[in-house]
């Protein structure tokens, strides 16, 4: 067996919960802001938070809604929304983050699936909040301000809890962010305590945040990057997080430019922006000293494109909701071209060949499997997706074909899934949309592979235009002529408005498949 460990070495698992990691990195100083809203400018102080998490905390367990219970939450990024996470975690609860563009089908999915008793929203998302409701076991709406109907946030503080509710560390649930996959309905993924204690310090050993440090937290903490990477890493680390209810790129240079960001969280599609959108020129970003993107592959060219224009590093890293996300990690300023990064402390890696199940050398490509304190723990009320997804020994098969170099820098090749197959040849759609975006007169794009009679499947691209008119199918073609071999060239193109995007970066590839079934 070819194991991959970390060069960082191995971190000392802490037995304590994530609320007591967070309560215990925040400043000293009680009268410290360490969340502001970035649309009002209203600050929420590291007294301030700390108390409203107990007195939350403690209103929930009175109502029967703490130990034992699961508390949804469907918000957008404000801090109220931190405050509820770990008014939950301190309460011995499970909470259940929900996407807040889900319909009422989609949430109700989720309520009856995590078996959610609770619900926070906003005034905004109510009704959505009712309808999906209907037939769950959620007994309560609650939301944060007021609204006719439902219970105020403010209803719902109760007598203070001085100490963490006990809870078992690793066998605890206590989140349950929902995985959309590739098929099939999202699923829970069971992470515990352990789990999330677990990623921030092993984040915070590949890319320490420093005390004191803000950065502008865009990407939703429903999400587990935003949750982790942004919520709970930052508040463990004594620094501060302005939050946005959403992307809104004038807004988001605005608040980088006014709170000094020194690293960017980002996903590609912001990092498009940062590259090539005329407004960035308008903003004094010199503070800033490097762009993190994650949750989905960012191209070459792309990544050079926006440290030429902004003159700072872009790294990347790597990650899956399995995984409280993070696996990999560039440390600031030392990423590679096209690299996820480094494995993380206390993280075991294996690259396998899907079809012989045979380990794969440096160099080599293969399935990317991972084993470590941040593996979940399976999938809520599904033993087969458990099964197959985790192995007895623990390796999680990531479903991610990747290689690892000499210098144990992870390189993300593709989805297993996702993968084209054009004459036997593999095409990753991936490749061809780094190649594609390198175009100027082409905004973004997204690639498929679709059924062909000669080829089995040939690539097909989806094209945002950034010129008008666009280039045709023979000029893109042209483009990509000597880029890349002849069999990765795209067959089709198609001209849309705008590419769909989870709300995390990554390119919903299923319903441009949809798209052309129809």
């Amino acid at each position: 067996m070819a194991i991959h460990t970390s060069p960082f070495g191995e971190i000392a698992l802490r037995d304590i919960s994530v609320t007591e990691r967070v309560f215990g990195g925040l400043p000293k100083a009680a009268d410290t802001p360490i969340l502001i809203d970035g649309p009002t400018g209203r600050t929420v102080t590291a007294g301030q938070f700390r108390d409203a998490v107990k007195a939350l905390a403690g209103g929930l367990t009175q109502r029967g809604m703490g130990q034992g219970a699961t508390v949804a939450v469907m918000a957008p990024n404000i801090p109220e929304f931190c405050i509820i996470f770990h008014a939950v975690a301190w309460a011995g609860g499970t909470i259940t983050t929900v996407n807040p563009t889900y319909t009422s089908h989609e949430l109700n999915h989720q309520l009856k699936d995590a078996g959610a008793q609770l619900l926070i929203t906003i005034p905004q998302f109510l009704d959505t909040a009712r309808q999906g409701a209907e037939g769950t076991d959620v007994a309560e709406i609650a939301v944060i301000g007021e609204a006719e109907g439902a219970t105020p946030l403010s209803a719902l503080m109760g007598d203070p809890i001085a100490a963490q509710v006990p809870v078992h560390l690793d066998d605890h649930i206590l989140v349950l962010p929902y995985s959309s996959g590739t098929t099939g309905l999202p699923k829970g993924v069971m992470l515990s305590h352990r789990n999330l204690v677990a990623n921030i310090d092993q984040i915070q050993v590949g890319r320490p945040i420093e005390q004191g440090e803000w950065t502008v937290g865009f990407l939703p903490f429903f999400h587990i990057y935003g949750m982790t990477v942004l919520m709970n890493l930052y508040l463990a680390a004594g620094a501060g997080v302005v939050t946005m209810p959403r992307f809104d790129l004038e807004l988001f240079l605005k608040l980088c430019q006014d709170h000094k960001t020194k690293q960017a969280f980002c996903v590609p599609p912001v990092v498009l922006a940062l590259a090539k959108h005329p407004l960035v020129d308008q903003f004094d970003l010199s503070a800033m000293q490097s762009i993190f993107s994650g949750a989905a592959p960012l191209g070459i060219p792309l990544s050079d494109a926006a440290t030429a224009r902004l003159g700072i590093s872009v790294e990347q890293g790597y990650g899956m909701t399995e995984m409280s996300p993070v696996s990999h990690v560039s440390s600031l300023g030392q990423g590679r071209p096209g690299a996820a990064g480094l494995t993380v402390p206390s993280t075991e890696c294996r690259i396998v060949d899907p079809e012989t199940g045979a380990d794969q050398p440096v160099g080599q490509e293969g399935e990317l499997w991972v084993r470590g304190p941040q593996v979940m723990k399976g999938y809520l009320n599904n033993a087969q997706a458990t099964a197959d997804s985790l192995d007895a020994e623990g390796w999680l098969k990531t479903g991610d074909i990747a290689a690892f170099d000499e210098d144990g820098y992870l390189f993300i090749r593709e989805r297993l899934k996702e993968l084209i197959k054009v004459k036997g040849f593999q095409v990753a759609p991936a490749e061809l949309e780094a190649a594609l975006i390198a175009h100027p007169q082409i905004a973004d794009a997204a690639v498929i592979g679709v059924p062909d009679d000669e080829a089995g499947e040939v690539p097909m691209a989806f094209l945002v235009a950034a010129s008008d008119p666009a280039p045709t199918l023979d000029e893109v073609q042209a483009h990509l002529e000597g880029e890349l071999a002849h069999y990765k060239q795209v067959r089709r193109v198609e001209y849309i408005e705008a590419i769909p995007k989870s709300a995390s970066g990554k390119i919903l590839r299923r319903v441009l498949r949809d798209q052309v079934r129809g």
